[in-house]
């Protein structure tokens, strides 16, 4: 493995900013100082760029095994570090759905083929396979996801008796999507009785409504507490749940933490009318306030973690009808330059970003040897310009599913490099394919 020594770089790292080098050497942060001499494989002038911890994204959807004509794990992953994302966690509804060990185990071989940035995969639960779940291995794996909520296939998990039995026995962290599917059905009856099949985008957030988002978060919550579970609440949609988390321990001792998606962080249902189903997401995009809520408590610590819960459809799935459209879209080649939109808007810090995309998403999962900029560890990094604006564009769209709902936006910051594992595989838009991402592990 090559060695690589970056120059005069502005390291955001650990709520600090200073210029130093950075030494990486056998894939890991051999060392930082103010000036390093040494005779390096390559050797890269970072000066006026900032270096930061690559993000760790822990929610994406690749679409493999079963719906690969909407996105595999090849294409998202090289979108994904593209984007400066260095590391993902992917969820169990592809098809068939990721209910057993030995289903695990095949789509860890396929990353281990395929994937360009590093790599973890939940355990999916169902009413039915608790035994299965049991067999996690709690070194190896990022942790169990149960859809509170309606999903893929057999993956809604609604049976009480099986909640109960998963958040008092679970071995490691339960992620959770919260919504209320009996609210949500109910929600969707009136609006179907009153409107019939010309219920339009803009009724999704009055459909899975904020109130359907509560109820589960809090039942969720509360099962947590009684059971003394790790549960983490994915993509948190409301300024109302936002106060059910605590900010004031350290992350380290938290059992309940939460996560922000940047759609929640960056529309509203304003956006409904001129992006329509292209952020028709599950949870909703709800209203400003929500938004504005969400970011606020991303920086005060009540919401600990930014994701992506980057979701791909074809354009011509979006191009349905409400009703028919599917939930979600793509992200993970963009979410980093939408955040250090919100830091030249003033909204939110380098430190911050950092932090939420980082830092704290090693903490909450116990990842091994990754999320910082320390000697000893991962050299997972991404340097960035902060002022190179560009646009999005059909021509500069890396997903597998061709569109992405910031098109026609102009970003200010540019990705220019991205590491992982201490390989160069992205360089002023061009990728080095030689060497794959490694599979994460937990120390727990």
């Amino acid at each position: 493995m090559s060695s690589i020594l970056i120059k005069a770089a502005t390291i955001v790292n650990e709520n600090q900013q200073f210029v130093a080098d950075v030494f990486i050497q056998d894939g890991l942060i051999s060392r930082i100082d103010t000036q390093i001499d040494v005779q390096a494989d390559q050797e890269i002038n970072a000066e006026g760029l900032h270096l930061l911890p690559g993000c760790i994204d822990d929610q994406v959807h690749f679409r493999e095994p079963g719906l690969t004509y909407k996105a595999d794990i090849y294409t998202e992953a090289k979108a994904a570090v593209a984007g400066g994302i260095t590391s993902f966690m992917e969820m169990p509804n592809t098809v068939p759905n990721t209910l057993t060990q030995d289903l695990l185990a095949d789509k860890y071989e396929l990353a281990a083929q395929k994937s360009l940035a590093n790599y973890s995969f939940y355990m999916g639960a169902s009413n039915n396979n608790l035994d299965e779940v049991l067999k996690t291995d709690i070194q190896n794996v990022c942790g169990i996801k149960v859809f509170m909520g309606s999903s893929t296939g057999n993956m809604l998990v609604d049976n009480p008796t099986t909640l109960e039995n998963l958040f008092a026995q679970a071995p490691m962290l339960i992620a959770v999507h919260c919504e209320d599917e009996q609210t949500i059905k109910n929600n969707a009856a009136h609006y179907k009785e009153l409107l019939g099949d010309a219920i339009t985008v803009d009724y999704h957030p009055k459909i899975r409504s904020a109130e359907a988002c509560y109820l589960s978060s809090s039942l969720a919550i509360e099962l947590a507490r009684k059971n003394d579970t790790r549960l983490h609440i994915l993509h948190i949609s409301t300024g109302r749940e936002t106060q059910l988390f605590n900010n004031n321990i350290p992350l380290k001792d938290k059992r309940i933490t939460a996560e922000a998606c940047v759609h929640h962080l960056w529309f509203s249902d304003e956006d409904y009318a001129t992006k329509g189903n292209l952020i028709k997401w599950n949870p909703a995009v709800k209203t400003a306030a929500d938004r504005d809520a969400i970011l606020q408590a991303v920086k005060d610590g009540h919401i600990d973690v930014i994701a992506t819960d980057h979701a791909p459809h074809t354009i011509a799935e979006k191009a349905q009808p409400y009703l028919q459209a599917p939930s979600g879209g793509p992200l993970v080649q963009h979410a980093l330059p939408a955040l250090l939109e919100l830091y030249h808007q003033g909204k939110i810090t380098l430190e911050q970003i950092v932090e939420k995309t980082a830092h704290n998403v090693a903490v909450c999962f116990q990842i091994a040897q990754r999320g910082f900029i320390r000697e000893g560890y991962w050299a997972d990094l991404v340097l960035v310009n902060l002022n190179k604006p560009w646009q999005v564009t059909p021509q500069n769209i890396l997903y597998k599913c061709g569109w992405s709902p910031f098109e026609g936006d102009t970003f200010q910051s540019a990705i220019t490099h991205t590491f992982v594992s201490g390989n160069l595989v992205y360089q002023q838009g061009t990728f080095n394919e030689q060497v794959k991402g490694m599979r994460m592990q937990f120390t727990r």
